[in-house]
């Protein structure tokens, strides 16, 4: 019985999800059911965990169980659990709002696409919210464990709810669902089974279901006795990773991807492994198909599901991967670390960093495996490349095996797609090229058309096009690969000596017969530039600013600017194209003024070329004008 009932307004995001959910923009009503049983499991494996410091918990009810059961008369279809339970705070918060879930991401994501959208559910922890697909109201019965006084919470699904205390017997939460009556097949005995194989055969307790008994009948002239009924078990009960991989099908490995992650796209591929000696462990690591919503949220959470010898210890364990793998899902169970583990244990503890080291190296060796299948490997990078990217940085013990791993847009290919590896930049190489080329660049277009490129392309040498954020902090911590240094196209000379043919013989020679135009530009540009020279690279454009060998690149100012940092000036090298008919002209103009002018202009646009924008534009535009001005004269 209630003894007093209050009034909730749902938060807002909650109440526009309802309003979706009710009118049916999720496809595959069958999910309810797996995210309330999947819940109910987290219940339990909580409770489990908080009665190792209190065993006290554990009285008033017995084994740990999910039960299912109908009243078709009433039409409902109860979920309940003897786990944790809930507190009136709890029910307020947890079931009031989408606690951490991102929800302007959650909304950001529909399409109106009902198959589509129906992968969100319990992704953005709305995973509860999904009773309202097949119910037009909810009531919730939970008690706490350890606490005396239950709450009841009840909606309909239509921007409140309401909350009120009541008396229950045990620990643990009812979930009662009054079903529309377009979904009454959810009252049949066959159909819950049949869904709870299919997505919750893997969980690790008991989810029961009443069999009714028989009465007493007459068989082949003897009398079978009546029987009682009783709970049954409908799935296996044990935890999938405890069982040997050859009784495992890859849909029951699929399903339990989906139960650990919420994802409902199956994983590009896993590895199930037991570690016996020194070690005792058992690891389950997916990798997903497609990124996580909050995957670039540095103030959440990523990590395995830790179990310490199949009790469950927390969500979300960092400390076993790098952040640069966040994006693996899955679990270890440890037979190595106590059962009372806490999180600064974790971050100190031997055992733990002896696990990091060889999970790391198990997931690289997924990956590395992965990219043997392109398409697949294809559909990782295009969602995870730009966190690998970071791996160099972080982890300098397998920079080598994370380098392998990394793909480029490049100018082998007419294409944005980074598909291209080290490997194969190397394997394509031109006989004497000792060097990896590669450009940095606000975009893919600005990389592709660079001047800096003009010789390289000339001669045929494959560039590496990078137009990711990242990729500058990349390539400050990737100096090499396989024994070949990586260069930038925009930094220094490019070291291609040996593969000139007469033109760099001849260089010394140009340098010295242009002595005079070379010191007539750096006397009118000044302490703009650090020095002028002709340029080795340049074919098409009549000039190009270079960052010297041991400066800050353009694309590293801009990152630290970013972050609000502030950079060091930097002065570039200006270089000449010595064939290009606009510097031959300026090697004969005699009005200083107009030979000022078009310095100025050139090393604008040099700079505009370089690096995507200018200090102050209207000086450029101003230039600009007044020499269209004087060629229309």
């Amino acid at each position: 019985m209630s003894v007093q009932q209050e009034t909730h307004g749902f938060q807002t995001e909650v109440a526009q999800l309802l309003k979706l959910v009710t009118h049916s923009l999720y496809s595959n009503k069958e999910i309810f059911l797996r995210e309330l049983v999947s819940n109910a499991a987290d219940a339990a494996d909580k409770l489990r965990y908080k009665a190792l410091s209190n065993a006290d918990l554990y009285q008033g009810d017995g084994e740990l169980r999910v039960r299912l059961s109908v009243d078709k008369d009433a039409g409902t279809l109860t979920i309940s659990d003897n786990g944790i339970g809930m507190t009136k705070d709890d029910v307020i918060n947890h079931l009031g709002t989408i606690a951490k879930s991102g929800t302007a991401e959650f909304f950001s994501h529909l399409s109106g696409d009902a198959a589509k959208d129906s992968q969100l559910i319990g992704q953005f922890g709305v995973g509860f919210y999904s009773a309202f697909i097949v119910a037009d109201k909810v009531t919730v019965n939970t008690r706490a464990a350890g606490e005396a006084q239950a709450v009841q919470w009840e909606s309909n699904g239509e921007g409140q709810f309401t909350t009120a205390e009541i008396e229950k017997a045990g620990r643990g939460t009812d979930i009662i669902l009054h079903l529309n009556e377009d979904e009454q097949e959810y009252l049949d005995d066959y159909r819950l089974k049949a869904i709870v194989s299919k997505y919750s055969d893997h969980i690790s307790i008991p989810v029961e279901m009443w069999q009714e008994g028989e009465a007493e009948r007459e068989q082949e002239g003897e009398t079978i006795p009546a029987t009682e009924g009783k709970w049954e078990s409908v799935n296996k009960a044990t935890a999938l990773w405890t069982q040997s991989k050859s009784d495992i099908s890859d849909e029951q490995y699929q399903e339990f991807y989906k139960h650990v992650s919420h994802d409902w796209e199956d994983a590009l591929s896993w590895s199930h492994n037991k570690v016996e000696g020194k070690q005792e462990y058992t690891s389950l690591l997916y990798i997903p198909a497609k990124a996580p919503f909050d995957m670039w949220n540095r103030d959440n959470k990523h990590g395995l599901k830790l179990y310490v010898q199949r009790v469950f210890i927390m969500d979300e364990a960092e400390q076993f991967l790098p952040q640069y793998l966040r994006f693996v899902k899955g679990l270890i169970d440890s037979n190595d670390l106590p059962l009372n583990v806490s999180r600064e244990l974790l971050q100190d503890n031997k055992v733990t960093q002896s696990l990091r080291t060889a999970l790391t190296k198990r997931v690289l060796g997924m990956l590395d495996k992965l990219a043997k299948d392109e398409d697949k490997y294809n559909t990782f990078w295009s969602q995870f490349g730009n966190a690998l990217k970071e791996g160099p940085a972080e982890d300098m013990a397998n920079k080598e095996k994370i380098a392998k791993l990394l793909r480029f847009a490049s100018t082998h290919n007419d294409s944005s797609a980074e598909t291209v590896g080290l490997t194969q930049y190397i394997e394509r190489m031109k006989e004497g090229q000792d060097k990896i080329y590669y450009i940095v660049a606000d975009s893919y277009n600005a990389a592709k058309n660079s001047p800096h490129l003009e010789l390289l392309k000339k001669k045929g040498i494959e560039t590496l096009l990078l137009s990711e954020r990242i990729d500058e902090w990349l390539v400050s911590h990737l100096t090499e690969f396989d024994g070949k240094q990586l260069v930038s196209v925009t930094k220094g000379d490019l070291g291609l000596d040996d593969l000139s043919d007469e033109e760099k013989a001849e260089q010394d020679k140009q340098a010295e017969e242009n002595k005079p135009l070379l010191e007539r530009f750096q006397t009118t540009l000044g302490a703009k530039v650090k020095e002028v020279k002709i340029s080795q690279r340049l074919t098409d454009s009549p000039a190009c600013i270079v960052a010297g060998e041991h400066d800050m690149s353009s694309q590293m100012v801009k990152m630290m600017e970013a972050m609000g940092q502030e950079a060091p000036e930097q002065t570039p090298v200006f270089e000449l194209n010595l064939e290009h008919p606009l510097v031959q002209k300026l090697a004969d103009e005699q009005d200083e003024a107009r030979f000022d002018q078009w310095a100025n202009l050139l090393l604008s646009q040099a700079t505009l070329a370089e690096r995507g924008s200018l200090k102050d534009p209207s000086e450029f535009v101003a230039q600009l004008n007044t020499l269209l001005l004087d060629l229309s004269k």
